[in-house]
């Protein structure tokens, strides 16, 4: 509840300025990301990302600038209680309806596996893990995909603000992310990055920072 009531009292100008902000160090990330993995013939093809509900971070401008672009874009959909997600094919003519929870999902399109998976974070930590709203899905989600042996990135998205303290424990089931990512930057950094090297540039500092 406190976290919640702390995105929620984040004035509207700080949210827009935030989310414009995760949505460039997003788009940076995935373009420096797919360069890097070129060589070894993975690919980052597929983004699932989320329909933002009440007080979270606005992504679709990002999204439709994907879309119209070499990235397939899926949104997540409920198939039902205690099951995991299904992503699928998401333009932005896509039809739309209510889902489960009152959250607009695609009502037509091919289901997708995603490389990476944006995930709505209530609350993180700086190790990366993650307190969602209570119903699992994306623990589920994760851990199903892992047992197919299918590789993907997990990346919270969250409100700066909404950090927990440092004796924060994640119950059993919960899935540690890869990287959280807010305003202010990534927790505790960018994916498929160990850390800036001793010398490195200002510019790779800024596109992995």
């Amino acid at each position: 509840m406190r976290l919640k009531e702390t995105r929620a009292s984040l004035p509207i100008s700080e949210r827009e300025r935030g989310a414009l902000l995760m949505r460039a160090r997003l788009f940076t990330w995935l373009n420096a990301a797919r360069d890097a993995l070129a060589p070894s013939g993975r690919k980052l093809a597929c983004v699932a990302a989320f329909w933002p509900l009440g007080d979270e971070p606005d992504l679709r401008p990002l999204l439709e600038q994907w879309a119209d672009s070499d990235v397939q874009v899926c949104l997540p959909c409920v198939k039902g209680p205690g099951q995991p997600l299904v992503f699928r094919a998401w333009t932005p003519d896509a039809p739309m309806a209510a889902g489960a929870y009152g959250i607009a999902e695609p009502t037509q399109g091919p289901d997708c596996q995603p490389d990476v998976i944006l995930v709505p974070t209530l609350g993180y930590t700086d190790r990366a893990d993650r307190l969602g709203y209570g119903g699992g899905y994306y623990d589920r989600t994760l851990a199903a995909l892992e047992q197919a042996g299918h590789d993907c990135i997990a990346i919270g998205i969250a409100w700066h603000e909404c950090r927990l303290p440092e004796d924060y424990e994640p119950a059993s089931h919960d899935r540690r992310l890869d990287a959280v990512l807010t305003p202010e930057g990534w927790v505790p950094r960018a994916p498929l990055q160990a850390g800036p090297p001793a010398g490195k540039s200002r510019i790779m500092r800024f596109i992995f920072g």
